[in-house]
């Protein structure tokens, strides 16, 4: 008996050992929220339809936003033309998770917003302010130095189908360049085994490493010239369940 009990552990401590670099674990992000991707422009037939689950007034400079809480100020940017308006979070809605948010028509306007092209950053106001992380999937060595680098988060985003003249809809489509953003890495170890898990797990071709700095290594998907290949990209990597997706012009 005291010879099984002691294979037993054995075992377990090799197969502790054998641990592998990815985690799924709660993470908190203290430094300041921020997204950048497309933002939805309300109406009410996506309430009708069900892409959304409760109404936005168009005259409120009232959001949805599902990483943060009702009541949360934010400052929103048109990231086109650089004009912002304060806003704030209304209440929880489901809507559709390729966009950053859903605004409201007030907003839209202010922003001098492009109903083909709704490139739009979300920053929160409040001092003290933790965003929540759901479960994701990091790196042990990364967890090493989070203390020394800002932690990155990953985007997302849509645009609205509405019909512009033809001479405007060739400009925007001629102008269309996104990348998807999945994360920022410390090491680039660990960027280079990200993009082989993404490779290998999700089979796709255009995962790509982008060297930011020394300490900072982009991986990303990308890019995309038009907005379905773009909406594509972002379903099927959604799986992953990476928390904070950002869609990033393609300067």
């Amino acid at each position: 008996m005291n010879y099984n009990i002691k294979y037993l552990l054995i075992l377990l401590f090799i197969f502790g050992c054998a641990t592998p670099n990815f985690k799924n674990q709660e993470t908190i992000i203290k430094n300041k929220f921020e997204n950048t991707g497309f933002s939805l422009i309300y109406d009410e037939q996506h309430y009708r339809n069900k892409i959304v689950s409760k109404k936005l007034n168009e005259r409120d400079l009232l959001i949805f936003q599902k990483n943060l809480k009702k009541g949360t100020r934010i400052k929103i940017t048109n990231l086109i033309n650089q004009k912002s308006i304060v806003a704030t979070v209304s209440n929880n809605s489901k809507y559709p998770g390729f966009y950053n948010s859903v605004i409201s028509k007030r907003i839209a306007n202010e922003l001098e917003l492009s109903i083909e092209e709704p490139y739009t950053k979300i920053e929160i106001l409040s001092k003290n302010f933790t965003f929540i992380a759901k479960k994701s999937k990091t790196f042990d060595q990364e967890k090493n130095v989070a203390n020394k680098a800002p932690v990155k988060k990953i985007s997302i985003n849509n645009l609205n189908n509405n019909e512009k003249n033809n001479n405007s809809k060739k400009k925007y489509e001629n102008d269309f360049n996104y990348i998807i953003k999945i994360a920022d890495f410390y090491y680039k170890k660990s960027a280079k085994e990200m993009s082989n898990k993404i490779n290998n797990d999700m089979n796709l071709k255009n995962v790509e490493i982008k060297t930011i700095s020394d300490t900072q290594y982009r991986v990303y998907l990308g890019p995309f010239k038009n907005i379905n290949s773009l909406k594509k990209a972002f379903n099927d990597i959604s799986i992953l369940d990476f928390e904070n997706i950002e869609i990033l012009k393609d300067e």
